[in-house]
């Protein structure tokens, strides 16, 4: 059974320097939020929920979106995602590793109590970037003088021996 990362969205969105420093409306932070969550599930293949708030919508039920490695929640009017992360974590089997990224101490401190582990909300924006450019680096193109990998490994000397057969022919 895979890991399930549930994640606070408006309070990662709070922690994101980035949107901060780039003036980000709410929507568009949430969109690129939920683009990086459905990369990161693609790369670290956990079972991801990015929970939204509606303690302050009008909307009457939950919503929910299923993607392909990610499902998007959207509570409903009075409930806040901290609420609705508590209750998903407490009907998980004890044995499903499960983690909460939030920067909510009291949510942290409920989620600990449940057997889950919590990822703060900076902790989860840094663990994404590592991710990514982890996921990035096999597939760099490699440098232009070290076009033959099998020719890269050798040392000065072969490559100056296997030049002088070359030439010999």
């Amino acid at each position: 059974m895979k890991p399930i990362l549930f994640v606070d969205g408006y309070n990662v969105i709070g922690a994101w320097p980035e949107a901060e420093r780039e003036g980000w409306p709410l929507d568009e932070s949430r969109d690129r939020l939920t683009h990086l969550l459905e990369d990161y599930g693609g790369y670290s293949g956990q079972e991801i929920v990015l929970v939204f708030d509606g303690h302050r919508s009008e909307r009457m039920t939950v919503t929910v979106e299923t993607r392909a490695t990610l499902t998007v929640v959207y509570t409903k009017h009075g409930q806040t995602a901290d609420q609705y992360i508590e209750h998903a974590c407490g009907r998980l089997p004890v044995y499903r590793e499960v983690r909460v990224a939030t920067s909510d101490h009291l949510e942290q401190t409920m989620i600990l109590g449940r057997g889950a582990t919590r990822l703060s909300s900076r902790e989860l924006l840094g663990e994404l970037s590592q991710t990514r450019t982890r996921a990035q680096t096999p597939h760099a193109k490699p440098a232009a003088g070290n076009q033959n990998p099998l020719f890269g490994g050798l040392t000065e000397a072969q490559r100056e021996q296997l030049e002088k057969l070359r030439r010999q022919k």
